[in-house]
């Protein structure tokens, strides 16, 4: 049975940072890609980034390019979203996806993903 499980999301004052946590179990960590994606009240889940295997790209969305950061380490099964700079706008729920491929594109799209964690809030006041 897979399970991605995303950690670290909370309440953060804005300038501040957060490092989201997406711990996978049940599948084979390294044969696949891992994107980041939000999802705020009223509004689309959007695409924010993502890393392909062996952690070889990396892609961000226009809207936090230069604050966030994605890593991964396979040791762990694990993918991070580190999130600097952070600002109300970004107040959303979390969630962590994986997608089997090892194509070096990083996959935008949600539909293509094969497995979505549960999400976390964050939530940055002004």
């Amino acid at each position: 049975q897979v399970q991605l499980v995303e950690s670290g999301g909370g309440l953060v004052q804005a300038g501040g940072s957060l490092r989201l946590s997406c711990a996978a179990s049940g599948l084979t960590f390294t044969n696949y890609l891992m994107g980041w994606f939000r999802q705020a009240p009223g509004k689309e889940r959007e695409f924010v980034g993502g890393i392909t295997y062996k952690g070889v790209n990396t892609y961000y969305t226009d809207a936090v390019k230069g604050r966030f950061t994605i890593s991964r380490d396979d040791a762990r099964n694990t993918v991070y979203l580190q999130m600097n700079s952070l600002k109300p706008e970004d107040t959303a729920v979390y969630y962590c996806a994986a997608d089997r491929t090892l194509s070096l594109a990083v996959t935008k799209s949600g539909g293509e993903y094969d497995y979505w964690g549960q999400g976390t809030q964050v939530t940055v006041s002004s």
